[in-house]
């Protein structure tokens, strides 16, 4: 066996001792009843005495140690089942057929018992981490019958601790972060490993840290397993992350103990110890003086070797910018200094500038050793370009004032503009003509005055706004502009005149000084001090004896009746001229007439009629019944002449008279063919009606007593059609016609030809006159009729001779 084992025995079976010592009965001077049992373990038992029968009831009952426990060591094996322990009774005298009977968790697997001598052996090899300790039940029965001679007596096999298992780390590896520059023994974090073996036997589950790996930077607590911060000011910009190895190692970590190991990863966190620091302390720029406001002129840039929030830099002006002509901001992405413009630059004004520029950041730790905020400073020289800049106008907005009926080339004012450069170029000035459409300003080119083109009027446009721009003569490029508002200023150029065309009634039976209508006016003119109008007759009635007038002092009048006598029969309407006069300078005047119209009013005052006609119309007939009246006699007028037409057009004969009988078939075309230069036949198609072209069109002359079958429509060639077969298929149809009348009819071709010179050539009223025919006409109309018109003139000698 080896010594290990050797050790745990004699440790065993110290313990055994001691126990049985101190739980051994003591001596009864009572009676015991019954049998007793012994438990021996290890093949030592506590024997019942084999004295007499009185001498037992006098003696103590000599038991084993803990009667109802057994120990085994674990992880035991050999050749042999180990003896675990012996069940002895006090039944088991000579002569006595008794078994012993084992029952309960392992009965007859793990743990078998001889039924002759009691002693338990373990069948297997055990493992207390899996089953710690076994509850069983031991019993005497008779060997022939099997009768319990005894109750069942249950006791406990615990199974020894060996130290078997080694330490592990269940919740490794282990990551952990501290701040860096943290002081020494500041605990980091705090690695736990667990033991299986039994933690009240022995020293088996008893764990001791140590570190492996990490030092001299870091320590742990062999106890608790607490690593801490052995190294003084551990700066991250140095070193940012650490490999820390623990061990634990059982039996206290004496030699021969069992030991499990875990990395511990360990990041410093960043601390703002670190000021920023500008890579250079001289920057220089050079900036045109056209950059726009706004825009960036250069980049600065104070690295910082801290991280994040730590590393993040403000930058100031601090010297050089005592007008404000710069910024300074801090680019988010990239951490650097943004120059930018707040105002414009001047090369004539100021042609460099000398910035003190700065970048800290307002937050550090206390452990840093710091008390104030980390600052860098650096110098920014800055040179200002020349540039070709646009001319500057005096004013970015002209406000000038023009009369409206001021003349053409009034100077209306002047605008002036300078080119900013140090040679200073010449101006010219213009007027764009998009915001002058009409050309109703002028502007001399050089000197900038502006005139008058067309004449104004306040009362059509009150504002005027024209853009006038100033170019650069040596730089046509160069251009600026300025906005000049011109105002019309009002003078008194239109008389007043009445508000709305009036139109007064005046009743019959009105009473005198009635007002008949309230009289207003209006001006164009919109004058400063604001318009007062007076108002008066002309002269001529003055002693009008029907109306007169009464300021209402709010510039208006009112119109009054003289008398009660108007009647509508004496005069219907009146006139009364007014004059209007406005208070301007001269002042305006216009004579405006009143139309005054007596009419028929009720007793309440509300006029009914105001015509002289409907004065004398029956009472109780309205204008309304009188225009029903006159409509319905014009409807009747009409369907009579209608009718009467209707009647006519009927009562025409559909037979041609004797008088209209012509013997021929005329058939009339306006189609004129090419003379003779005319290479292509004649198409006949011109002559066929259009609406009958598709089938048989009734004739309209007379209506047939037979029904005549349609004939197919003659269609002609696109060319070469033969005219005289044509008629003689016309002629042939009309003879065998039995609906068509005895005699021929004319057919009229409703297709307009371009006509000719020539006119027609028909010869139906020469053939039936027997005057004489000049045919000279004929050459005045070309060369093509010259031939023809000599030839019909030696025709006629011809005849003649």
């Amino acid at each position: 066996m080896p010594k290990r084992s050797e050790e745990m025995h004699m440790d065993l079976w110290m313990s055994l001792l001691l126990v049985w010592i101190t739980c051994a009965p003591r001596v009864s001077t009572t009676p015991i009843a019954g049998q007793s049992k012994s438990i021996q373990t290890g093949g030592s038992a506590a024997v019942a005495s084999g004295l007499g029968e009185g001498q037992r009831l006098l003696s103590r009952a000599k038991r084993g140690w803990v009667w109802n426990q057994m120990f085994v060591l674990e992880e035991f094996s050999g050749p042999d089942p180990i003896l675990v322990g012996r069940l002895h009774t006090d039944l088991d005298v000579g002569g006595k057929n008794i078994k012993y009977v084992l029952a309960g968790e392992g009965a007859g697997t793990i743990f078998a018992i001889n039924e002759l001598t009691g002693d338990i052996h373990a069948m297997k090899r055990l493992d207390r981490e899996e089953k710690a300790e076994y509850t069983l039940t031991a019993q005497v029965v008779n060997a022939d019958t099997d009768e319990p001679l005894e109750p069942p007596s249950e006791f406990i096999i615990k199974v020894q601790d060996i130290n078997d298992n080694p330490p592990q780390f269940i919740e490794g590896p282990y990551r952990a972060a501290i701040p860096e520059m943290s002081a020494v023994g500041t605990t980091v974090t705090r690695v736990t490993a667990t033991d299986a073996d039994d933690p009240v036997y022995g020293n088996s589950a008893r764990l001791v840290y140590s570190i492996l790996e990490g030092q001299p930077y870091f320590s742990v607590d062999a106890n608790l397993g607490t690593i801490k911060i052995a190294l003084h000011e551990m700066d991250r910009e140095m070193r940012e992350e650490y490999l820390v190895v623990i061990q634990a190692k059982d039996m206290g970590g004496h030699m021969g103990g069992l030991s499990g190991t875990t990395t511990v990863t360990i990041t410093l966190m960043d601390i703002n110890d670190n000021p920023p620091k500008f890579s250079k302390s001289l920057y220089e720029f050079v900036i045109p003086e056209n950059l726009p406001i706004g825009k960036m002129g250069g980049k600065v840039k104070a690295n910082d070797r801290d991280i994040g929030e730590n590393a993040k830099s403000t930058y100031s002006i601090i010297e050089g910018d005592e007008q404000g002509t710069f910024e300074i901001v801090t680019d988010a992405q990239t951490q650097e200094g943004i120059l930018r413009l707040k105002k414009p630059l001047d090369y004539e004004t100021k042609r460099a500038y000398t910035l003190r520029v700065e970048a800290g950041n307002m937050q550090t730790e206390p452990s840093s050793g710091s008390s104030g905020p980390f600052k860098d400073t650096a110098t920014v020289k800055i040179v200002v370009e020349d540039s070709d800049e646009p001319p500057v106008f005096s004013k970015p907005i002209y406000v000038l004032e023009v009369n409206e009926n001021a003349p053409i080339n009034t100077v209306i004012g002047t605008v002036t503009a300078r080119d900013p450069d140090g040679p200073g170029s010449l101006v010219r000035y213009f007027i764009d003509r998009h915001t002058d459409l009409e050309r109703q300003f002028n502007i001399n080119v050089d000197d900038g005055k502006i005139t008058l083109a067309k004449p104004l009027d306040r009362e059509t446009d009150m504002w005027h706004n024209i853009t006038v721009t100033a170019t650069e003569v040596r730089n046509h490029s160069q251009i600026s502009r300025a906005i000049v508002a011109i105002r019309v200023m009002d003078i008194n150029d239109n008389a007043p005149e009445f508000a709305t065309e009036y139109e007064a009634f005046l009743c019959e039976n009105g009473k005198p000084g009635q007002v008949i209508q309230t009289v207003s006016a209006v001006d164009k003119d919109d004058p400063i001090q604001g318009h007062y109008f007076d108002y008066r007759l002309v002269p001529e009635m003055l002693n009008n004896p029907n109306f007169t007038i009464k300021n209402n002092q709010d510039n208006s009048i009112s119109v009054l009746a003289k008398h009660d006598t108007f009647r509508r029969q004496k005069q219907e309407v009146y006139f009364l001229p007014i004059i209007v006069t406005d208070n301007g300078n001269p002042p305006m005047s216009s004579t405006n007439t009143l139309t005054i119209r007596v009419c028929g009013c009720s007793k309440d005052g509300i006029v009914q009629s105001c015509n002289v006609e409907a004065y004398v119309l029956p009472i109780g007939l309205s204008m309304g019944a009188l225009i029903a009246i006159l409509a319905c006699i014009i409807l009747l007028l009409v369907i009579v002449v209608l009718f009467v037409t209707l009647r006519r057009h009927k009562n025409e004969p559909l037979i041609i008279k004797d008088d209209e009988d012509v013997r021929e078939n005329i058939i009339r075309y306006d189609d004129e063919g090419g003379g003779e230069e005319d290479t292509e036949a004649f198409d006949i198609a011109t002559l066929q009606n259009p609406d009958g072209i598709n089938g048989y069109l009734p004739r309209k002359d007379i209506k047939p007593d037979l029904q005549f079958m349609p004939r197919a429509g003659q269609h002609s060639g696109p060319n070469g059609v033969d005219v005289d077969e044509f008629i003689n298929v016309r002629l042939h149809e009309a003879d065998n016609d039995a609906t068509a009348p005895p005699y021929d009819s004319i057919q009229i071709y409703g297709y307009e030809g371009r006509g000719s010179i020539a006119g027609s050539l028909s010869s139906l009223e020469t053939a039936s006159s027997d005057s004489d025919q000049n045919y000279d006409y004929l050459r005045e109309w070309g060369p093509r009729f010259r031939r023809l018109g000599e030839l019909y003139s030696v025709g006629e000698s011809d005849r003649e001779t």
